[in-house]
């Protein structure tokens, strides 16, 4: 990516509700470059929606949990699982922020659901215990009490944000002893 067009995904991180013309401002272009770059960034994917972060414990939920699991590395698993799981989600409407497949601690599925007590959250795994192929021995979970108000961040795209800027100015700046190499009208007779 160009360094304006990750630059812009850090604004849209830190504030997507700015207009094209604020965001035309804060990144130094023409308000048309910037609705190019969005439109353009959404068709390659790297935008896939806009939203914003509430402070959950306002909105009821207590606890946050990421629960770890094995289920198995076949793809008839993998399959099953996938029909399996989206009807548990009809029959159980929950709020999961993700549910991946990856590795670690010898697992392979994470997932990070919001509840609004610990007898949710108990009940959630005896359901989700329930699930075919779920290891029970294998299920564990990491709960934060989002009501705790000494949490130092429980989510945000701050601090990513600051992370693609920091991805940006890398691409905008040129390698130490380097000096950026001056293009001439000329430059593809000069090859």
């Amino acid at each position: 990516m160009k360094e304006v067009e990750l630059r812009l995904v850090a604004e849209l991180m830190k504030n997507s509700r700015r207009s094209d013309r604020e965001l035309a401002k804060a990144l130094k272009v023409s308000q048309p470059t910037v609705s190019r770059m969005i439109k353009k960034l959404e068709k390659e994917g790297v935008i896939q929606e806009y939203t914003m972060i509430p402070n959950f414990s306002k909105l009821g939920y207590e606890i946050m949990g990421a629960s770890f699991v094995k289920f198995g590395d076949s793809t008839e698993v993998s399959g099953e699982l996938k029909k399996h799981t989206a009807d548990f989600e009809q029959r159980h409407p929950h709020a999961g922020l993700i549910a991946v497949s990856g590795t670690g601690f010898g697992k392979d599925r994470m997932f990070i659901v919001l509840y609004e007590d610990y007898a949710a959250y108990s009940k959630a795994m005896q359901l989700t215990k329930q699930l075919p192929y779920v290891n029970v021995d294998t299920l564990d979970s990491f709960l934060v009490n989002l009501t705790d108000k000494d949490q130092y961040r429980v989510l945000s795209m701050a601090a990513i944000s600051k992370h693609v800027l920091s991805q940006a100015e890398k691409i905008g700046k040129p390698s130490r002893g380097k000096k950026p190499v001056a293009k001439s009208k000329n430059a593809k007779r000069n090859l």
